[in-house]
């Protein structure tokens, strides 16, 4: 023990006589040790541990899937939930769950909040326990029962001061009168979903009808029971469906036959991570990366220092000093210098992750639960553990042997440094230079997608002009619908005096927010055979001035007008894709007809629409059919109006507190009970569409650039260190008359074939790899030319110039000066 704390204090001594180059690998260990850290506590939290529920492993996500007409993954519905609920012999219980946006009026300021609906098991089965009050019943649930409701801690908090008073008394949610019954745990997490309220759906059973996949189910196994049994026993109730249910509007049994649907049971967890996985594994990849570089550059430091203690080491060998003694006094020094490091990256990756939720990047699952727990620490230990041995190992197996004694015959200073004590620092230098490139080829290809995405025309201009903000007419305040139309058409209105404002639009759903549907499309002219589905296509809502806001152009035809919305006209726009693909051209489609259902009426296509990039910029324009927000006999009501629209606002101003401020003083003009929900622009809509793409290609720039320097430093400190070493021979070859420029050329195509070895080496392993890359690449090849000439081009640059410095300053030796110091 006292032979392992003289050690150590030598360590310490050691690093204390040499702060330069102590400060230099703690920190290189730091930011190593540390992005790997920050990096796997991600994928910590989002793969490995399991969801913050008892039981995580019997939790499913009841999904269906209909291959026969192209749905890979069909959400659930009120049908399936009745079925899956009454029949099912696989699930201890079942329940329903959508996202919703509710408007509390009352209290005060009206305002807009997140919450979620949900049927009465929902919380049950996530085995969630009030901090107050109770959960809902299956008495709740039942249509005609007293609305009920309860909050989420956090809303608790912020607008009733944590008042248990609260408890029984009611709130107007959407105009209506609702009790708060409960008040959910401060730790409680429902997925990834951020919520202030909850309510229940109430269906009425004697209404629900096949159709209308419009949300997400979850259910817990009952003990036992496989995924594979539950999907056996989904495939059988769906049998049942046309038995229990009448179809939607428009749909056949032999229509639903053709949809081939089954089941697809899957664990709750696949449905929380989503395709989250294949980046988070890319940065660990990536990070570790960052890590070999950094400890192959402080393994040539650590052998530069070694090579300075050669000849200590030599005297203390030839007076007794045993290999396994100086073994491990050389292990003990880079285990420090580790675990020094070590603690020092914990430190990085405690302020990395905390930067991140900051940052809180869109669609990164579980962002919530994010920390640094026990098994972090654990990997974090067995990566510093594994770097220090690592280092060690090099000086090692150079300084600790036999060879000693041929130093201390032949002296220090007179010593040759041939090839076999250049090669080991070489090869590390390789090694670094290879790792470089791989990041530097990932990297430049996600630079070409992230450029190829901004070129992309996404269907509006100037998004950081567009204001959008939704609001929602309750039933209870305007009951009309025709005089609820004339609310929205009021208040785009009084939007529209706003100085400054140039148009006012109203939708149902902003490109790329993901508020879109998918329905069939029928079209006049193009007749469907019997029991087939026509093609599905995406469906919006639109008032007058929405493409105009937008900055979207009509390539043909006409808008939406009020006349058409208040007479209730059978009009439609379609998108440009679309028209091209059903009738060849944007004029061939005006004056075609289509409907959304077998037995709806058919509307008239009195314009086309450029196309939107509703799913991102990375993503297929999809075709997309818009309806007037006031409509009659459609998927069988006789009168429908959108009360929940999202309002554009196109204006100059928009990003002003002066200008929020009108706009809100407008809209409460006309309904000061409306309140205002998702003020946003459409440059945020836009920037949180890429976030993803944004937050992995910053991390790989990041890590290729710090693997470039770090690759540059090894190469300059490679030649700066063959220098000192050659000193003599440098002064002898130009006193024997060698020109300055041979000397400089001598050492600068060094530098350079190493770097051209560690290009090559990279190639070699970048180009089978970039083919797993085609699913983060948009409209570039995972080999494309350009990025493979000039990421090459680039890296041997930045190696000639890191080893031109030094070759500059071997040139500029005396030949006097250098024979004298010798």
């Amino acid at each position: 023990m006292s032979f392992l704390t003289s050690n150590f204090i030598q360590s310490f001594r050691r690093m204390r006589r040499a702060p330069l180059f102590t400060a230099v690998t703690l920190l290189t260990l730091a930011i190593g040790i540390g992005a790997n850290t920050a990096i796997f506590s991600i994928l910590n939290t989002v793969l490995i541990r399991p969801l913050p529920y008892p039981q995580p492993d019997a939790l499913v996500g009841v999904f269906q899937t209909a291959p026969g007409v192209q749905i890979e993954e069909l959400n659930a519905s009120p049908a399936t939930y009745f079925t899956y609920r009454e029949e099912g012999r696989s699930f201890e219980d079942i329940g329903m769950w959508s996202g919703s946006s509710s408007s509390i009026t009352g209290t005060g300021e009206p305002e807009q909040v997140d919450g979620l609906l949900v049927t009465d098991a929902t919380l049950p089965l996530l085995r969630a326990r009030p901090a107050l009050g109770r959960l809902f019943s299956r008495v709740d649930d039942q249509p005609g029962s007293p609305h009920t409701m309860m909050l989420s801690y956090g809303y608790f908090q912020r607008r009733f001061g944590g008042d248990p008073k609260i408890i029984g008394q009611k709130l107007v949610v959407d105009g209506n009168l609702k009790e708060i019954i409960g008040v959910l745990p401060e730790q409680f997490r429902f997925l990834n979903r951020r919520f202030e309220i909850i309510e229940l759906f109430q269906w009425d059973r004697s209404k629900v009808f096949v159709g209308n996949f419009s949300y997400r189910a979850i259910a817990r196994l009952k003990p036992g029971v496989t995924i594979q049994q539950a999907n056996a026993d989904v495939m059988r109730m769906i049998a049942m469906l046309p038995q229990k249910f009448k179809l939607a509007p428009g749909i056949s049994k032999g229509m639903l036959e053709e949809s081939k649907m089954g089941p697809r049971v899957q664990p709750l967890k696949a449905e929380v991570i989503g395709d989250a996985a294949k980046t988070l594994w890319l940065l660990m990849v990536t990070v570790g990366i960052v890590l070999l570089i950094a400890c192959a550059n402080v393994a040539n430091l650590l052998l530069v220092k070694a090579d300075g203690r050669q000849q200590e080491l030599a005297v203390r060998a030839a007076l007794g000093a045993s290999r396994m003694t100086l073994t491990r006094e050389m292990l003990t020094e880079t285990l420090t210098l580790a675990a020094l490091g070590g603690l020092l990256g914990v430190g990085v990756a405690s302020a990395a992750i905390q930067l991140l939720i900051w940052l809180a990047p869109a669609n990164l699952p579980r962002l919530g639960e994010l920390s640094i727990d026990a098994t972090v620490l654990g990997f974090a230990a067995a990566i510093t553990l594994l770097a220090g041995v690592s280092l060690g190992l090099a000086p090692v197996l150079k300084y600790a042997g036999p060879q000693l004694q041929t130093a201390l015959r032949a002296g220090n200073r007179n010593v040759s440094d041939g090839r076999q004590r250049h090669r080991t620092r070489n090869t590390l230098v390789v090694v670094q230079v290879t790792m470089a490139m791989v990041l530097l080829l990932v990297s430049g290809l996600l630079i070409r997608s992230s450029i190829a995405m901004h070129q992309v025309h996404p269907g509006f201009t100037l998004p950081e002009q567009i204001l959008t903000l939704r609001l929602f007419i309750p039933e209870a305040q305007v009951k009309d619908p025709h005089a609820a139309a004339a609310m929205e058409r009021a208040i785009v209105a009084k939007l529209s005096e706003i100085p400054g404002v140039t148009t006012v639009g109203m939708t149902t759903g902003v490109t790329m927010d993901g508020n879109t549907s998918s329905d069939p499309l029928y079209a006049e002219d193009k007749p469907i055979e019997p029991n087939k589905f026509p093609p599905l296509r995406r469906h919006k809502n639109i008032g007058p001035g929405y493409f105009a806001a937008m900055g979207n152009s009509l390539v043909a035809g006409r808008d939406v007008t009020w006349t058409d919305i208040f007479e209730t006209r059978p009009v439609a726009i379609v998108s440009q894709n679309l028209a091209l693909e059903m009738w060849g051209s944007p004029q061939a489609a005006l004056g075609k007809r289509v409907k959304e259902t077998s037995t709806g009426i058919w509307r008239e296509v009195v314009g086309v629409a450029g196309i939107e990039r509703q799913d991102g910029p990375d993503q297929a324009a999809p075709k997309i059919v818009y309806w007037p927000l006031l409509k009659r006999d459609f998927w069988g009501h006789a009168i429908e109006i959108d009360r929940s629209m999202i309002y554009v606002i196109r204006s100059q101003r928009t990003g002003t507190s002066a200008f929020t401020r009108e706009v809100q003083q407008a809209i409460w003009s006309v309904n000061p009970q409306l309140p205002i929900a998702n003020l946003r622009t459409v440059k945020e809509i836009y920037n949180r569409a890429l976030s993803r793409t944004t937050f992995t290609l910053l991390l790989l720039s990041i890590s290729a650039g710090m693997a470039l320097l770090l690759g540059i430093i090894g190469i300059y400190g490679v030649i700066s260190y063959s220098i000192a070493q050659r000193t003599r021979e440098i002064g002898i070859r130009m006193a024997l008359g060698a020109p300055a420029e041979l000397v400089r050329r001598m050492f600068l195509n060094h530098g350079v074939l190493l770097a051209a070895i560690g290009v090559a080496c990279g190639f070699a392993i970048t180009i089978p790899l970039t083919q797993y890359m085609t699913s983060f690449l948009f409209e570039v090849s995972p080999i494309d030319p350009l990025t493979y000439a000039l990421v090459p081009a680039f890296l041997l640059t930045a190696a000639a110039l890191a080893a031109y410095l030094p070759a500059r300053r071997a040139s500029r030796i005396a030949p006097v000066e250098a024979l004298r110091g010798d």
